[in-house]
Order: C-alpha cells, then structure tokens, then sequence
C-alpha cells in the first residue's frame, strides 16, 4: 500500500503544479483562454487516470488479500478433514478391540461352562418331576447344597451304575447300592441301613462324590472319560 500511496501522491503533485501553471498563464497573456482550456481538459484527465490506476492498484490489492484469507480457510478446513478422520479410524480400531475382547470373553465363557457342564440337556423345574428313588435322589442332593442343575448328572450316573436300585449287587466286585460302593459296608458310616433305606445310601454317594469331584456333573464327567467314578 505505501508504493499505492507513492505513485498517488506524485500524480497528485504533478497534477497541482501543472493547475497552478495553468492558473498564472492566465495573467501572462490576454489571448490564453484557448490554451486554458486545453490544459484544464488535460489535467482533468491526468485525474482521472491517476483515479483510475489507483482503483485499479486498490482492487488488485483486494484481490490478493481475498486469495490468501481463501487459501487459510482451504488449510484450515484440511487439517480439521484430517483430524476427523484420524479420529474416526482410532474410534474403529477402538471398537473393533472391544468386540475383539468380547468375543474372546464369550469364548472363555462357552469353555468354562463346556467344562463345568458336561450335561447340556433340560434342567428339572423340581424334584417332583421325579419318583422313587430318584425323587429322594433328588431331594438328598438339594438337601447336600448341590444345585437342582447338577441332577440331570446325578442321574445319568447312577442310572449308568445301578439303575437306581438300592438292592443292585455286583457280585464280581461286591459294590452293592445305588452308588455302588465298594464295599457296600462303607455305607454304614452314615447309618447301620445301609442295605435297605436309599435315602442313606445316597447320602453317603454324595458325600463320596463331593470329596473326590465336587459335583455330580464333575463325577459324570470323569465317568464318560474314564468308565468309572
């Protein structure tokens, strides 16, 4: 802007002296008019064309302080482009990693239950969909703190050892009862019935199984893998 100014001002100068020219001519010749008016017509247009260059110089000026605010704008929105999207791809690789772990957890978790369960059928509502000696069975085990879920194991086994007779006897190996202990006098720890009453029979086969597996689905389980409890 200061050259804008300079070249202004010295049109502006130039076009003082020669107007102070002309207004003194007027004095030094009675015959002057024509000439006067030549060189009024002729400082007029210096005027204006220093008018218009310095218009022109203004715009041009404009012009480039608009293209370079434009070109700070276009930066700016760049950068905010870039940093949008490199916070998109951080929340995805966030999200991907978090239904990765989920999905490893759910793994864990089918695992962890495939291994506690080994029975993977319907659960009793009660033990009253039971009879017989299933159903005191089914009540000693509750009564023993096992959950009613661990049943459909209890029974599997015992149906597999002794059909749940109380009087079932192997004669090749002397296990007697629906347990099958063996002896079947190792029963009598519990009471001197042992031989006829179910109810101390199997009070006894659990006792046998929570020491040795924890649970009847535990004792199940080693008896698939093993043939015997």
């Amino acid at each position: 802007m200061s050259r804008l100014w300079s070249r202004l001002g010295a049109r502006t100068a130039a076009v003082a002296l020669l107007s102070v020219g002309v207004a003194g001519g007027v004095y030094l010749g009675d015959d002057r008019e024509a000439q006067q008016e030549g060189l009024t017509a002729q400082v007029s247009a210096e005027v204006d064309q220093a008018e218009h260059e310095y218009q022109r110089e203004r715009q041009a000026v404009h012009q480039v302080q608009s293209a370079r605010q434009r070109a700070a704008e276009y930066q700016a929105k760049l950068r905010a482009a870039e940093a949008a999207k490199a916070a998109a791809e951080r929340a995805r690789r966030a999200e991907e990693a978090a239904a990765s772990r989920k999905r490893e957890r759910e793994k864990a978790e089918e695992a962890e239950n495939a291994a506690a369960k080994p029975y993977d059928g319907p659960i009793p509502a009660s033990c009253e969909e039971y009879s017989g000696n299933r159903k005191i069975g089914c009540a000693e085990m509750i009564k023993a703190g096992f959950p009613i879920k661990e049943f459909p194991c209890l029974d599997k086994l015992w149906t597999k050892e002794s059909g749940w007779n109380h009087k079932a006897r192997n004669a090749s190996s002397g296990a007697y009862g629906i347990p099958q202990a063996k002896p079947g006098d190792k029963m009598s720890s519990v009471a001197d019935d042992w031989q006829t009453n179910p109810a101390t029979q199997i009070e006894w086969g659990l006792g046998y199984i929570e020491a040795r597996y924890d649970t009847p689905c535990g004792a199940w389980a080693h008896s698939q893998s093993s043939g015997w409890y």
